[in-house]
């Protein structure tokens, strides 16, 4: 994780999240591995509902389909949440796919 990320415009904020629940170990430079459920993503970023020691400013390196080792900056916390900015913006043929692969899928109504 040497060097800093290249954010992007905080704008960008605003494009959709798709909800998840996927598991992933982070690499975190203070606190070693950490448990992080990231609960919905976008190509710019994504939030974990269980944010414990976690605050503004931390960083954290995960690993995701498709793309691999990809580093999150830590844009904000509230509660037991946090919202994380990817240090580069995902390719959108490489984020539908990590969406295809995370995303739950829906439960079928039987008639």
């Amino acid at each position: 994780m040497a060097g800093g990320a290249h954010l992007s415009v905080p704008d960008m904020r605003r494009s959709t999240r798709h909800p998840v629940n996927h598991t992933v170990v982070a690499e975190h430079r203070d606190h070693g591995d950490v448990s992080m459920r990231i609960v919905n993503i976008s190509a710019q970023g994504f939030m974990i509902d269980n944010a414990e020691n976690l605050a503004r400013g931390d960083r954290v390196l995960i690993r995701l389909p498709e793309v691999g080792r990809i580093e999150g900056y830590c844009m904000w916390t509230k509660d037991n949440r946090a919202g994380f900015q990817f240090e580069r913006l995902l390719r959108l043929d490489s984020f539908a796919s990590i969406v295809e692969q995370l995303q739950p899928t829906p439960l079928r109504r039987s008639h």
